[in-house]
């Protein structure tokens, strides 16, 4: 059975991470699969929304270094920061990059990167079960894979600093009431809720949603004359779709829009 199950259903990409048996701790074959089907989901327009959720208990134990290349033989300087790069850090930039919505459906425990991968989607789901561990501090780390990033973004950086410094799991409920996650549904749900917003927005105007994602996620990285300019632009491109052209009519005729993500 592969590592990584893919299918597509509906114009939705399901990415599953498939190592149960080890709470789908992420090998670097496993990451390198995900990057490609992140990469090949904003490429083909038959492609509309992204999911990706695991098997199992666990949603994603972290990473599993056992057996990179990066990792065996003796280091010298700039290894460790060239396998960040590499690994955690392109990982986590291949979902923020995605083309296309990216829904995380977090099944079970998302520790260190497992964590990061769940906070770089778009939307993010949860079990009741479900809980999120930021590790790196209760084994002597760093944070990697965006994570100083990401959650200063998500919860303030006070809030940031208390998750990053003392490690503690914080469950699905709480993680839903601090801006983690935006909904929390028994597990037997889970599926089924992550499938009814995966079409949903398999069903929106593609384009219109990749520029969104685009200039909300560059917000808080630049200034208010950037982010108008961008917003301007983005306006400018996105009016030449078909989509764009299509919602406009329907609000003139009065009618449901048909948007088919071109």
């Amino acid at each position: 059975m592969p590592d990584v199950l893919h299918t597509v259903e509906n114009g939705v990409s399901w990415i599953t991470l498939n190592r149960p048996e080890a709470m789908n701790a992420v090998t670097w074959d496993q990451r390198e699969r995900i990057v490609a089907l992140l990469a090949d989901a904003s490429a083909d327009p038959a492609v509309r929304c992204v999911v990706v959720t695991a098997t199992g208990r666990g949603f994603c134990a972290g990473a599993d270094l056992r057996g990179s290349p990066q990792v065996s033989g003796e280091r010298v300087a700039g290894d460790v920061s060239r396998m960040i790069r590499q690994g955690a850090q392109r990982f986590v930039a291949a979902v923020l990059d995605c083309e296309k919505p990216v829904i995380a459906a977090v099944n079970g425990t998302a520790a260190g990167i497992g964590a990061h991968l769940a906070f770089a989607c778009d939307l993010v789901l949860a079990a009741e079960s479900a809980r999120f561990v930021e590790v790196f501090a209760r084994r002597g780390l760093v944070p990697d894979g965006g994570g100083a990033y990401l959650l200063p973004r998500l919860v303030g950086l006070q809030r940031a600093k208390e998750l990053l410094f003392f490690g503690d799991a914080v469950p699905a409920a709480e993680a839903c009431a601090m801006g983690l996650v935006n909904r929390v549904v028994p597990a037997e749900d889970l599926d089924k809720t992550a499938r009814a917003w995966a079409e949903r927005l398999a069903q929106g105007p593609t384009r219109a949603l990749a520029l969104t994602k685009h200039l909300v996620n560059a917000s808080l990285d630049g200034d208010r004359a950037t982010a108008f300019a961008a917003e301007a632009l983005a306006q400018e491109l996105n009016m030449t779709t078909r989509d764009a052209q299509e919602g406009v009519a329907a609000f003139v005729e009065r009618r449901e829009a048909r948007y088919e993500g071109r």
